[in-house]
């Protein structure tokens, strides 16, 4: 069983340095966010092209590196017009050139609300980019993978599967990431909270995110490396064996130091979790 790594976690460096230090960790795939990575790519706005991404993805692919997941983290629900339609451009521009890269996949959370008497407007905002960014998807033959996250509009399991039946297309998936849909409360009863996760988006899952959780002694949730937390692992391996066997599994919140045994964990969980599946 694989797991990957948020590329950027390995450092900022030039694309070829980056792409054999990735494979030389035993990463076979990664989820590759450009502006965070890279020293000698500039990915601003306008700047992506096929040439430039066949030129990084084809790095990455001789060393055996696969680009699973391109990274374009910017909100989708800013109440600034310009700040706003920079971000739906940039993501757009991922989604055209995605293919090139190798990556079928380009993923955002979608940004918080930043007044909560405008809430309704930060709604309009998000509906709005999706409309716009689930036809752009569909023309380019990408998904978008939407990820809950504490602190933005989509925070929840069930706020994320409202959204995705507002756009059902195929085009649009979800990043299960566990850790994100937890806070103080629903982490006294995570159990419940990954199995509805499962419930209302399993099928829609194309890639997860794998990091831990601990509780601080004032109750707060502090993020550390996958297995030196308590998050319920094995519940969600077996989940995630059921329903994305062999699917991405990316590793968040790990410093370089517990790279190698963090990735030996989610290896034998997830392998341990698809030997007890029956067929």
């Amino acid at each position: 069983m694989s797991v990957g790594i948020l590329a950027h976690l390995l450092g900022t460096l030039p694309y070829k340095e980056l792409a054999a230090k990735i494979a030389a960790n035993g990463f076979p795939y990664v989820q590759l966010a450009l502006g965070k990575a890279f020293s000698d790519v500039d990915s601003r706005l306008g700047k992506l092209s096929p040439g430039l991404a066949q030129e990084v993805g084809g790095a990455f692919a001789e060393n055996g590196v696969r680009i699973a997941v391109l990274g374009c983290y910017a909100s989708l629900v800013d109440l600034d017009d310009e700040v706003y339609r920079h971000n739906v451009d940039r993501f757009k521009e991922h989604l055209r050139n995605a293919r090139h890269f190798g990556a079928p996949i380009v993923a955002t959370e979608v940004g918080g609300v930043t007044d909560p008497e405008r809430r309704g407007e930060h709604i309009d905002r998000l509906n709005r980019a999706l409309e716009e960014l689930v036809e752009e998807a569909e023309r380019w033959g990408v998904t978008i993978g939407l990820e809950a996250a504490q602190g933005h509009m989509i925070d929840t399991a069930e706020t994320l599967a409202e959204t995705i039946e507002r756009f059902p297309s195929s085009c649009v998936g979800v990043v299960m990431d566990p850790c994100n849909l937890m806070n103080p409360a629903r982490f006294e009863n995570q159990d419940h909270t990954i199995r509805e996760a499962f419930r209302l988006l399993g099928p829609r899952i194309v890639s997860a995110h794998v990091k831990d959780l601990n509780r601080a002694a004032d109750g707060t949730l502090i993020e550390t490396a996958a297995g030196l937390g308590e998050l319920n692992y094995p519940l969600f391996f077996e989940l995630l064996e059921q329903h994305k066997p062999y699917g991405f599994a990316t590793m968040e919140a790990v410093s370089e130091l517990q790279m190698a045994e963090a990735a030996r964990f989610v290896r034998e969980g997830r392998l341990a979790a698809r030997q007890a599946l029956t067929f």
